[in-house]
Protein backbone atom coordinates (compact mmCIF):
# COMPACT_ATOMS: atom_id res chain seq x y z
CA UNK A 1 0.00 0.00 0.00
CA UNK A 2 1.35 3.40 -0.93
CA UNK A 3 1.93 5.61 2.11
CA UNK A 4 4.17 8.37 0.70
CA UNK A 5 2.62 11.03 -1.56
CA UNK A 6 3.99 14.08 -3.31
CA UNK A 7 2.42 17.44 -2.61
CA UNK A 8 2.94 21.09 -1.75
CA UNK A 9 3.09 22.63 1.70
CA UNK A 10 2.27 26.26 2.61
CA UNK A 11 3.23 27.39 6.11
CA UNK A 12 0.48 30.01 6.46
CA UNK A 13 3.01 32.81 6.83
CA UNK A 14 4.00 33.26 3.19
CA UNK A 15 2.51 32.38 -0.21
CA UNK A 16 5.48 30.20 -1.11
CA UNK A 17 4.71 26.59 -2.04
CA UNK A 18 7.23 24.06 -0.82
CA UNK A 19 7.52 20.66 -2.39
CA UNK A 20 6.86 18.02 0.22
CA UNK A 21 6.52 14.32 0.79
CA UNK A 22 3.41 13.45 2.81
CA UNK A 23 3.50 10.18 4.74
CA UNK A 24 0.34 8.54 5.97
CA UNK A 25 0.59 7.30 9.56
CA UNK A 26 -2.11 5.72 11.70
CA UNK A 27 -2.82 8.80 13.81
CA UNK A 28 -1.28 11.68 11.88
CA UNK A 29 0.33 13.00 8.71
CA UNK A 30 4.08 13.47 8.50
CA UNK A 31 5.08 16.30 6.11
CA UNK A 32 8.73 16.59 5.04
CA UNK A 33 9.52 19.61 2.85
CA UNK A 34 12.39 19.94 0.37
CA UNK A 35 13.91 22.59 2.66
CA UNK A 36 14.33 20.04 5.47
CA UNK A 37 11.35 21.18 7.55
CA UNK A 38 9.17 18.44 9.08
CA UNK A 39 5.65 18.89 10.44
CA UNK A 40 3.22 16.50 12.07
CA UNK A 41 -0.53 16.97 11.67
CA UNK A 42 -2.81 14.91 13.96
CA UNK A 43 -5.87 13.90 11.97
CA UNK A 44 -8.16 15.48 14.56
CA UNK A 45 -6.71 18.91 13.73
CA UNK A 46 -6.96 18.59 9.94
CA UNK A 47 -9.92 19.62 7.79
CA UNK A 48 -10.53 19.03 4.11
CA UNK A 49 -11.65 22.07 2.09
CA UNK A 50 -11.27 20.83 -1.48
CA UNK A 51 -11.12 17.59 -3.45
CA UNK A 52 -14.69 16.40 -3.11
CA UNK A 53 -15.25 16.15 -6.87
CA UNK A 54 -13.46 14.20 -9.58
CA UNK A 55 -10.54 16.11 -11.09
CA UNK A 56 -10.24 18.48 -8.14
CA UNK A 57 -6.96 18.92 -6.24
CA UNK A 58 -7.09 17.75 -2.61
CA UNK A 59 -6.63 20.61 -0.15
CA UNK A 60 -6.10 20.03 3.58
CA UNK A 61 -5.82 22.79 6.16
CA UNK A 62 -4.66 23.01 9.78
CA UNK A 63 -4.89 26.03 12.04
CA UNK A 64 -6.98 29.18 12.39
CA UNK A 65 -7.34 32.36 10.36
CA UNK A 66 -4.11 31.86 8.36
CA UNK A 67 -3.87 28.07 8.28
CA UNK A 68 -1.14 25.80 7.09
CA UNK A 69 -2.12 24.23 3.78
CA UNK A 70 -1.32 20.93 2.12
CA UNK A 71 -2.07 20.40 -1.60
CA UNK A 72 -2.05 16.94 -3.18
CA UNK A 73 -3.01 16.43 -6.81
CA UNK A 74 -3.66 12.69 -6.72
CA UNK A 75 -7.13 12.00 -5.28
CA UNK A 76 -6.05 8.40 -4.61
CA UNK A 77 -4.33 9.91 -1.56
CA UNK A 78 -7.74 10.07 0.12
CA UNK A 79 -8.48 6.42 -0.58
CA UNK A 80 -5.12 5.45 0.92
CA UNK A 81 -5.84 7.63 3.96
CA UNK A 82 -9.06 5.70 4.61
CA UNK A 83 -7.17 2.42 4.48
CA UNK A 84 -4.29 3.52 6.74
CA UNK A 85 -6.37 5.33 9.36
CA UNK A 86 -9.92 3.98 9.16
CA UNK A 87 -10.74 5.05 12.74
CA UNK A 88 -10.29 8.78 12.08
CA UNK A 89 -10.57 9.04 8.28
CA UNK A 90 -14.33 9.53 8.43
CA UNK A 91 -13.76 13.28 8.56
CA UNK A 92 -12.29 13.14 5.04
CA UNK A 93 -13.95 12.51 1.70
CA UNK A 94 -13.87 8.93 0.44
CA UNK A 95 -13.60 8.76 -3.42
CA UNK A 96 -15.11 5.29 -3.41
CA UNK A 97 -18.33 6.86 -2.17
CA UNK A 98 -18.26 9.12 -5.20
CA UNK A 99 -18.77 6.11 -7.44
CA UNK A 100 -21.59 4.93 -5.21
CA UNK A 101 -23.10 8.40 -5.28
CA UNK A 102 -22.97 8.45 -9.10
CA UNK A 103 -24.61 5.04 -9.20
CA UNK A 104 -27.29 6.16 -6.73
CA UNK A 105 -27.86 9.32 -8.73
CA UNK A 106 -28.30 7.26 -11.88
CA UNK A 107 -30.69 4.95 -10.08
CA UNK A 108 -32.61 7.95 -8.73
CA UNK A 109 -32.86 9.37 -12.26
CA UNK A 110 -34.17 6.05 -13.54
CA UNK A 111 -36.63 5.95 -10.65
CA UNK A 112 -37.90 9.43 -11.54
CA UNK A 113 -38.31 8.38 -15.18
CA UNK A 114 -40.10 5.22 -14.07
CA UNK A 115 -42.41 7.05 -11.69
CA UNK A 116 -43.15 9.73 -14.29
CA UNK A 117 -43.90 7.08 -16.91
CA UNK A 118 -46.14 5.16 -14.50
CA UNK A 119 -47.94 8.38 -13.59
CA UNK A 120 -48.47 9.20 -17.27
CA UNK A 121 -49.57 5.70 -18.29
CA UNK A 122 -51.61 4.71 -15.23
CA UNK A 123 -51.74 7.46 -12.62
CA UNK A 124 -53.25 10.28 -14.69
CA UNK A 125 -55.72 7.99 -16.54
CA UNK A 126 -56.73 6.52 -13.19
CA UNK A 127 -57.20 9.95 -11.67
CA UNK A 128 -59.17 11.09 -14.72
CA UNK A 129 -61.62 8.21 -14.29
CA UNK A 130 -62.10 9.12 -10.63
CA UNK A 131 -62.35 12.88 -11.18
CA UNK A 132 -64.58 12.98 -14.29
CA UNK A 133 -67.85 11.90 -12.58
CA UNK A 134 -67.43 14.70 -10.03
CA UNK A 135 -66.52 17.56 -12.36
CA UNK A 136 -69.19 20.30 -12.11
CA UNK A 137 -71.31 20.54 -15.28
CA UNK A 138 -70.63 24.29 -15.30
CA UNK A 139 -66.89 23.53 -15.62
CA UNK A 140 -67.59 21.10 -18.47
CA UNK A 141 -69.82 23.66 -20.17
CA UNK A 142 -67.09 26.30 -20.12
CA UNK A 143 -64.50 23.85 -21.41
CA UNK A 144 -66.90 22.66 -24.13
CA UNK A 145 -67.65 26.23 -25.22
CA UNK A 146 -63.94 27.02 -25.42
CA UNK A 147 -63.24 23.83 -27.38
CA UNK A 148 -66.10 24.39 -29.81
CA UNK A 149 -64.92 27.95 -30.47
CA UNK A 150 -61.64 26.49 -31.69
CA UNK A 151 -63.26 23.64 -33.64
CA UNK A 152 -65.97 25.87 -35.15
CA UNK A 153 -64.95 29.53 -34.96
CA UNK A 154 -67.85 31.92 -35.40
CA UNK A 155 -66.75 33.01 -38.87
CA UNK A 156 -66.88 29.38 -40.09
CA UNK A 157 -70.24 28.38 -38.63
CA UNK A 158 -73.18 27.62 -40.91
CA UNK A 159 -76.17 29.33 -39.34
CA UNK A 160 -78.79 29.78 -42.08
CA UNK A 161 -81.93 29.91 -39.94
CA UNK A 162 -84.33 27.51 -41.68
CA UNK A 163 -81.84 24.70 -42.23
CA UNK A 164 -80.26 25.17 -38.79
CA UNK A 165 -83.73 24.81 -37.25
CA UNK A 166 -84.28 21.58 -39.17
CA UNK A 167 -81.09 20.13 -37.67
CA UNK A 168 -82.11 21.37 -34.23
CA UNK A 169 -85.50 19.65 -34.66
CA UNK A 170 -83.68 16.35 -35.19
CA UNK A 171 -81.67 16.92 -32.02
CA UNK A 172 -84.79 17.91 -30.05
CA UNK A 173 -86.58 14.71 -31.09
CA UNK A 174 -83.70 12.65 -29.71
CA UNK A 175 -83.21 14.73 -26.56
CA UNK A 176 -86.88 14.43 -25.68
CA UNK A 177 -85.98 10.96 -24.40
CA UNK A 178 -83.37 12.29 -21.94
CA UNK A 179 -84.41 12.87 -18.34
CA UNK A 180 -82.61 15.02 -15.77
CA UNK A 181 -79.62 15.89 -17.91
CA UNK A 182 -77.42 18.69 -16.46
CA UNK A 183 -76.48 19.83 -19.98
CA UNK A 184 -77.98 22.16 -22.54
CA UNK A 185 -77.15 20.56 -25.88
CA UNK A 186 -75.93 22.76 -28.72
CA UNK A 187 -75.36 21.63 -32.31
CA UNK A 188 -72.88 23.57 -34.42
CA UNK A 189 -72.29 22.99 -38.13
CA UNK A 190 -68.80 24.04 -39.20
CA UNK A 191 -67.96 24.93 -42.79
CA UNK A 192 -65.20 22.34 -42.95
CA UNK A 193 -64.91 19.63 -45.66
CA UNK A 194 -63.65 17.01 -43.20
CA UNK A 195 -66.00 14.03 -42.79
CA UNK A 196 -66.19 14.30 -39.03
CA UNK A 197 -68.30 15.11 -35.98
CA UNK A 198 -67.00 15.71 -32.47
CA UNK A 199 -68.59 15.76 -29.03
CA UNK A 200 -67.17 18.35 -26.66
CA UNK A 201 -67.81 18.40 -22.90
CA UNK A 202 -70.86 20.15 -21.51
CA UNK A 203 -73.33 19.43 -24.34
CA UNK A 204 -71.55 20.76 -27.44
CA UNK A 205 -71.56 18.76 -30.69
CA UNK A 206 -69.71 20.03 -33.77
CA UNK A 207 -70.76 18.54 -37.12
CA UNK A 208 -68.46 19.30 -40.04
CA UNK A 209 -69.96 20.11 -43.44
CA UNK A 210 -68.13 17.16 -45.01
CA UNK A 211 -69.98 14.69 -42.79
CA UNK A 212 -73.35 16.37 -43.24
CA UNK A 213 -72.97 16.12 -47.01
CA UNK A 214 -72.37 12.36 -46.73
CA UNK A 215 -75.72 11.71 -45.04
CA UNK A 216 -78.58 10.62 -47.29
CA UNK A 217 -81.45 11.10 -44.83
CA UNK A 218 -82.29 12.95 -41.64
CA UNK A 219 -82.27 9.59 -39.87
CA UNK A 220 -78.60 9.07 -40.75
CA UNK A 221 -77.65 12.38 -39.13
CA UNK A 222 -79.84 11.40 -36.17
CA UNK A 223 -77.73 8.25 -35.75
CA UNK A 224 -74.54 10.32 -35.63
CA UNK A 225 -76.02 12.78 -33.15
CA UNK A 226 -77.42 10.03 -30.91
CA UNK A 227 -73.96 8.44 -30.74
CA UNK A 228 -72.25 11.76 -29.95
CA UNK A 229 -74.85 12.68 -27.32
CA UNK A 230 -73.98 9.50 -25.43
CA UNK A 231 -70.29 10.42 -25.29
CA UNK A 232 -71.39 13.60 -23.52
CA UNK A 233 -74.01 12.02 -21.24
CA UNK A 234 -71.63 9.28 -20.12
CA UNK A 235 -68.85 11.88 -19.82
CA UNK A 236 -66.62 9.86 -22.12
CA UNK A 237 -65.33 13.06 -23.68
CA UNK A 238 -64.60 14.76 -20.36
CA UNK A 239 -62.78 11.70 -19.05
CA UNK A 240 -60.80 11.27 -22.27
CA UNK A 241 -59.69 14.90 -22.29
CA UNK A 242 -58.59 14.73 -18.67
CA UNK A 243 -56.72 11.52 -19.47
CA UNK A 244 -54.91 12.76 -22.57
CA UNK A 245 -54.46 16.45 -21.90
CA UNK A 246 -51.76 17.97 -19.73
CA UNK A 247 -51.77 17.49 -15.97
CA UNK A 248 -52.66 21.18 -15.77
CA UNK A 249 -56.14 20.48 -17.14
CA UNK A 250 -56.59 17.61 -14.70
CA UNK A 251 -55.54 19.82 -11.78
CA UNK A 252 -57.88 22.55 -12.99
CA UNK A 253 -60.76 20.06 -12.90
CA UNK A 254 -59.79 18.78 -9.44
CA UNK A 255 -59.51 22.26 -7.97
CA UNK A 256 -62.52 23.66 -9.79
CA UNK A 257 -60.41 26.38 -11.39
CA UNK A 258 -62.81 28.16 -13.72
CA UNK A 259 -60.01 29.82 -15.69
CA UNK A 260 -58.67 26.41 -16.69
CA UNK A 261 -61.29 25.61 -19.36
CA UNK A 262 -60.45 28.76 -21.30
CA UNK A 263 -56.70 28.28 -20.97
CA UNK A 264 -56.82 24.68 -22.23
CA UNK A 265 -59.42 25.12 -24.98
CA UNK A 266 -56.95 25.00 -27.87
CA UNK A 267 -55.09 22.01 -26.47
CA UNK A 268 -58.37 20.15 -25.89
CA UNK A 269 -59.60 20.96 -29.40
CA UNK A 270 -56.42 19.46 -30.85
CA UNK A 271 -56.79 16.35 -28.70
CA UNK A 272 -60.45 15.89 -29.66
CA UNK A 273 -59.49 16.03 -33.32
CA UNK A 274 -57.15 13.07 -32.85
CA UNK A 275 -58.93 11.26 -30.02
CA UNK A 276 -59.78 7.57 -30.15
CA UNK A 277 -62.29 6.48 -27.54
CA UNK A 278 -61.82 3.16 -25.80
CA UNK A 279 -63.63 0.16 -27.23
CA UNK A 280 -65.81 0.07 -24.13
CA UNK A 281 -66.80 3.73 -24.55
CA UNK A 282 -67.59 3.19 -28.23
CA UNK A 283 -69.75 0.16 -27.51
CA UNK A 284 -71.57 2.02 -24.74
CA UNK A 285 -72.21 5.02 -27.01
CA UNK A 286 -73.43 2.73 -29.82
CA UNK A 287 -75.86 0.81 -27.64
CA UNK A 288 -77.18 3.82 -25.74
CA UNK A 289 -77.39 5.87 -28.94
CA UNK A 290 -79.31 3.05 -30.61
CA UNK A 291 -81.69 2.94 -27.63
CA UNK A 292 -82.14 6.74 -27.84
CA UNK A 293 -83.24 6.39 -31.47
CA UNK A 294 -85.70 3.63 -30.61
CA UNK A 295 -87.11 5.55 -27.63
CA UNK A 296 -87.60 8.59 -29.87
CA UNK A 297 -89.40 6.43 -32.46
CA UNK A 298 -86.68 7.08 -35.05
CA UNK A 299 -85.64 4.31 -37.41
CA UNK A 300 -82.16 3.17 -36.19
CA UNK A 301 -81.43 1.72 -39.62
CA UNK A 302 -80.18 5.19 -40.52
CA UNK A 303 -77.40 4.87 -37.95
CA UNK A 304 -76.28 1.58 -39.50
CA UNK A 305 -76.63 2.89 -43.05
CA UNK A 306 -74.37 5.85 -42.38
CA UNK A 307 -71.57 3.69 -40.92
CA UNK A 308 -71.90 1.34 -43.87
CA UNK A 309 -71.72 4.25 -46.32
CA UNK A 310 -68.46 5.50 -44.80
CA UNK A 311 -67.01 2.00 -44.59
CA UNK A 312 -67.59 1.47 -48.34
CA UNK A 313 -65.49 4.57 -49.05
CA UNK A 314 -62.43 3.13 -47.32
CA UNK A 315 -61.06 1.19 -50.34
CA UNK A 316 -61.16 4.39 -52.44
CA UNK A 317 -58.76 6.21 -50.12
CA UNK A 318 -55.48 5.40 -48.42
CA UNK A 319 -56.86 6.51 -45.08
CA UNK A 320 -60.15 6.19 -43.27
CA UNK A 321 -62.55 9.14 -43.23
CA UNK A 322 -61.80 11.16 -40.06
CA UNK A 323 -65.09 10.10 -38.47
CA UNK A 324 -64.13 6.45 -38.77
CA UNK A 325 -60.54 7.03 -37.65
CA UNK A 326 -61.68 8.73 -34.44
CA UNK A 327 -64.77 6.52 -34.05
CA UNK A 328 -63.45 3.23 -35.43
CA UNK A 329 -66.19 1.20 -37.10
CA UNK A 330 -65.54 -2.47 -37.75
CA UNK A 331 -67.62 -5.15 -39.39
CA UNK A 332 -68.27 -6.59 -35.95
CA UNK A 333 -69.58 -3.26 -34.75
CA UNK A 334 -71.99 -2.96 -37.68
CA UNK A 335 -73.12 -6.53 -37.11
CA UNK A 336 -73.90 -5.76 -33.45
CA UNK A 337 -76.02 -2.81 -34.51
CA UNK A 338 -77.83 -4.97 -37.06
CA UNK A 339 -78.49 -7.50 -34.33
CA UNK A 340 -80.01 -4.81 -32.13
CA UNK A 341 -82.06 -3.52 -35.07
CA UNK A 342 -83.57 -6.93 -35.68
CA UNK A 343 -85.05 -6.94 -32.17
CA UNK A 344 -86.68 -3.48 -32.29
CA UNK A 345 -90.21 -2.40 -33.07
CA UNK A 346 -90.85 -0.52 -36.32
CA UNK A 347 -90.15 3.21 -36.21
CA UNK A 348 -93.11 5.47 -35.47
CA UNK A 349 -91.56 8.86 -36.24
CA UNK A 350 -90.34 10.16 -39.57
CA UNK A 351 -87.93 13.01 -39.14
CA UNK A 352 -88.56 16.23 -41.09
CA UNK A 353 -91.59 14.97 -43.05
CA UNK A 354 -91.99 16.90 -46.27
CA UNK A 355 -88.52 18.44 -46.08
CA UNK A 356 -85.94 18.01 -48.83
CA UNK A 357 -82.90 16.58 -47.02
CA UNK A 358 -80.60 17.44 -49.92
CA UNK A 359 -81.58 21.05 -49.39
CA UNK A 360 -80.96 20.88 -45.63
CA UNK A 361 -77.48 19.53 -46.28
CA UNK A 362 -76.66 22.70 -48.21
CA UNK A 363 -76.76 24.81 -45.05
CA UNK A 364 -73.15 25.90 -45.52
CA UNK A 365 -73.77 26.98 -49.08
CA UNK A 366 -76.77 29.11 -48.16
CA UNK A 367 -76.58 32.84 -47.76
CA UNK A 368 -74.77 33.38 -44.51
CA UNK A 369 -73.29 36.73 -43.50
CA UNK A 370 -70.66 35.05 -41.32
CA UNK A 371 -69.26 32.76 -44.05
CA UNK A 372 -67.17 34.23 -46.86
Amino acid sequence: MQTDWEGYYLDGKTAVRHRAVVRLLRTRLEIATETGHTAWWPYGEVRQTQGFYEGQEVRLERGGQLPEVLLIRDAAFLSALHRVAPETAGRFHDPSRRRRRIALTALAALAVVGITTALYLWGIPGMASVVAPHVPPSWEERLGRSVSEHLAPEARRCIETTRAQAIQDIADALLSTVRDSPYTFRIMVANNPSVNALAAPGGYVVVFRGLLEQTQTAEELAGVLAHEFQHILFRHTTRALLRHASTGLLLAAITGDMTGPMAYGLESARILGELRYSRQDEDEADRAGFRMLVDAGVDPAGMIAFFETLATKQPKTLTLPPYLSTHPTTEGRIERLRSLDSRTQPATTRLLPGADWRDVRRICGATNPLVR
